[in-house]
């Protein structure tokens, strides 16, 4: 199709690729990523992440930490075929970035230290991948640094993740000896020379130790068992032909991999300059394409029940996803945009699928990191942005008249801390609340709210790092000095008993009288994360059952029990673990009208609440600190006065890997502890685990 400067015609969708990359932290993304624009001729000299020069790392707070705080987009050219690589970061604290991009990527890499193997945020992208039934291919990264291991990162992949793991290259050499690799599939030695790695040398076999020549038949022999066990074809021909071509194992490794039945795993040192050409493609060989999944469904916005489904081609109606907004500095609110069906141009009217409003398409741009190149069109299967587009939130389908048509949104984590905080100049007062407006319309994992017993502005997120990352980018790119109070923990409120509660709204409103009752039960969930709801109406007695209550009225009545659960009645958190079920329901047909249903719900179970033995539940945190045999009993020492439950300690080549369940508003500050404990020779991680009880162990 050209080059990338021929921006008007429309792509092959078989030629076309929209993968991520993802991984824990300090995997090497980011440095993966840098190659690959590298290499497709994006860029002409490489960044490095330590030294703050990433394409993808533009960000002035990714640069200062040397981290990736937000996914970044960009379109590269390899084999014919169009790329759209998005690079996610690995914290914890960041992780709806992940998540939003695995939802409208058809395939990802995931990679991993070839020291560590499998790291707590390892195995949750591999989740979160799972959760969208993302293919995925495997690079084992840093194979040059001391006690890597190929072979047991692995078997870490196996065992820890469940995944059914194809090597489909070999590494020649180990630690600083590390070469190259051995190509399983074409059963040659590759090697990258010059120092940039940019000269890829084929050689045969013949070229390595006798050990390793044996040590790649039987890899061979593994992959080709493998993959007649999921294809009869090739088992067929191996039984009748015997020796099968490379062509023919591109083919079935394929197949497998696009089913998720196996993940091929490569290998190299993207640092290096290693490995990095052939894992491209094999982004190729083995990812999916747009046409890969013939058709996208979604549901009908004015009945949720029913299910719409277009064909995932030009022809069809327009339809896409905001997975993301971000502010920009130039163009202000870019809407990033997955196109699933048809076709977009320039002046384009398009709908907000539920609320419909209009949409005037000003630009199209085609994101390269944080720059952009105008296009006229987008097709289905694109990653695109369009700037200037107000009122459009993350999780919104855009679609165009002919069908109507919402797609299912992010799954985003409640977050888990909070600051107080304050502009520092009271003339900014409506500025600084603009600036949090827009942070939150770009970041749905950060919530804003006011104190109700204090009236302080609370930021809320995923941890300490997330909430630091908020205030630096208030003060740098909106110019808003900001004060901020010490971190908070967002506690939830749950009961520990069981009820029945009756409740009856008979008044007159505005001269109309409104009735309705409702008799609950109410009792403990194990479900933290959504009210359960469950009709135990008596269809015997003839009164009216909850399943044939109008929809309108069952609905208002959902909506009441949910706002009794806003605020609990002990300090006015949250409400979990909570389950009600309907006994009666009660209403006369003249004096029916949803406001009465959503209160008697809403009363009804807020009452029943207060008197159900109420108690504060607060988060709990799964920390697992790797640090060497010489500080291990220190940090084991702190972390129990911090009244944690280690639950594990492993060894990982020399290092130990303590495993342990803590209290989240004990581990303030713990990153600045930790390094003073360990000369700055260990490191942590940490994510939700549940909600407990306050100060009881787990």
């Amino acid at each position: 199709m050209g080059n990338l400067s021929k921006q008007q015609g429309l792509f092959d969708h078989a030629k076309m690729r929209n993968i991520g990359i993802m991984a824990h932290i300090d995997a090497g993304k980011t440095t993966t990523s840098e190659r690959i624009l590298y290499y497709t001729g994006l860029i002409h000299k490489i960044g490095e992440v330590h030294d703050g020069t990433a394409t993808m790392d533009w960000m002035v707070q990714e640069q200062e930490r040397g981290i990736t705080i937000t996914s970044a987009a960009i379109t590269c050219q390899w084999m014919g075929h169009w790329i759209t690589i998005i690079d996610t970061p690995g914290h914890v604290d960041f992780t709806v970035e992940v998540e939003r991009s695995l939802r409208v990527l058809d395939g990802a890499v995931a990679i991993f230290d070839g020291v560590h193997g499998v790291e707590p945020q390892s195995e949750a992208v591999w989740k979160q991948a799972d959760r969208y039934e993302v293919p995925r291919v495997a690079f084992i990264n840093k194979l040059d640094r001391m006690g890597a291991d190929f072979y047991r990162s692995v078997d870490s992949i196996k065992e820890v993740l469940g995944a059914q793991t194809l090597p489909i290259q070999l590494p020649v050499g180990e630690e600083e000896a590390f070469s190259g690799v051995v190509d399983l599939v074409s059963m040659q030695v590759v090697r990258f020379a010059l120092d940039d790695g940019s000269k890829v040398e084929y050689s045969p076999l013949s070229s390595l130790s006798e050990d390793l020549q044996q040590r790649a038949g039987y890899y061979r022999e593994q992959l080709i068992d493998e993959l007649t066990c999921h294809d009869d074809r090739l088992l067929e021909y191996c039984l009748g032909e015997g020796e099968v071509s490379e062509e023919m194992i591109k083919r079935s490794l394929r197949e497998v991999t696009l089913k998720r039945l196996v993940v091929p795993i490569l290998c190299g040192s993207s640092l290096k300059n290693k490995g990095v050409q052939t894992l491209m493609t094999a982004i190729i060989d083995y990812l999916p394409s747009p046409q890969d999944i013939s058709h996208v469904r979604g549901m009908n916005p004015k009945n949720e029940s029913e299910t719409i489904e277009l064909v995932r081609d030009n022809s069809a109606a327009f339809s896409a996803l905001a997975f993301k907004v971000a502010n920009d500095p130039f163009v202000g609110t870019l809407v990033y945009i997955r196109v699933y069906s048809g076709i977009l141009k320039v002046g384009d009217m398009v709908y907000g699928a539920k609320d419909r409003r209009k949409h005037r398409i000003q630009k199209i741009v085609r994101m390269r990191s944080n720059k952009r190149d105008d296009i006229k069109v987008a097709q289905a299967g694109d990653i695109v942005a369009l700037p200037s587009l107000k009122g459009v939130a993350t999780g919104d389908t855009l679609c165009s008249s002919q069908c109507f048509i919402t797609f299912e949104s992010l799954y985003v984590t409640d977050p888990v801390m909070a600051v107080a905080i304050e502009c520092e100049n009271s003339e900014d007062t409506a500025k600084f609340a603009k600036a949090l407006d827009r942070l939150k319309a770009e970041d749905p994992s950060l919530r804003v709210e006011e104190d109700p017993e204090t009236a302080q502005m609370l930021i809320k997120g995923m941890g300490e790092l997330h909430l630091e990352v908020v205030v630096d980018r208030l003060k740098r790119e909106f110019h808003i000095p900001a004060h901020v109070g010490a971190p908070q923990v967002s506690y939830r409120e749950t009961i520990s008993s069981a009820g029945d509660f009756t409740k009856v709204f008979d008044r007159d409103v505005a001269g109309t009288r409104q009735y309705a009752r409702l008799m609950i039960h109410v009792s403990p969930s194990d479900n933290q994360t959504e009210l359960v709801i469950v009709d135990q109406t008596d269809k015997s007695r003839g009164d009216v059952v909850w399943s044939d209550l109008a929809t309108h009225l069952r609905d208002a009545m959902e909506q009441g029990l949910r706002e009794a659960l806003y605020a609990g009645p002990i300090q006015g958190s949250f409400v979990i673990g909570v389950q009600v079920c309907i006994k009666e329901v009660g209403y006369v047909k003249e004096c029916a009208e949803p406001i009465a249903f959503r209160l008697v719900a809403a009363n009804v179970l807020r009452e029943s609440l207060a008197q159900l033995n109420p108690m504060v539940l607060e988060p709990y945190m799964q920390l697992e600190v790797v640090v060497s045999e010489k500080y291990l009993s220190k940090v084991i020492t702190d972390i129990q006065t911090r009244g944690a439950k280690v639950e594990n300690i492993t060894t990982k080549n020399d290092q130990q890997c303590v495993t342990a369940c803590v209290s989240l508003r004990k581990m303030f500050g713990y990153a600045r502890d930790l390094r003073s404990l360990s000369q700055g020779r260990a490191s942590y991680t940490m994510k939700f685990s549940t909600y407990a009880p306050r100060d009881i162990p787990l």
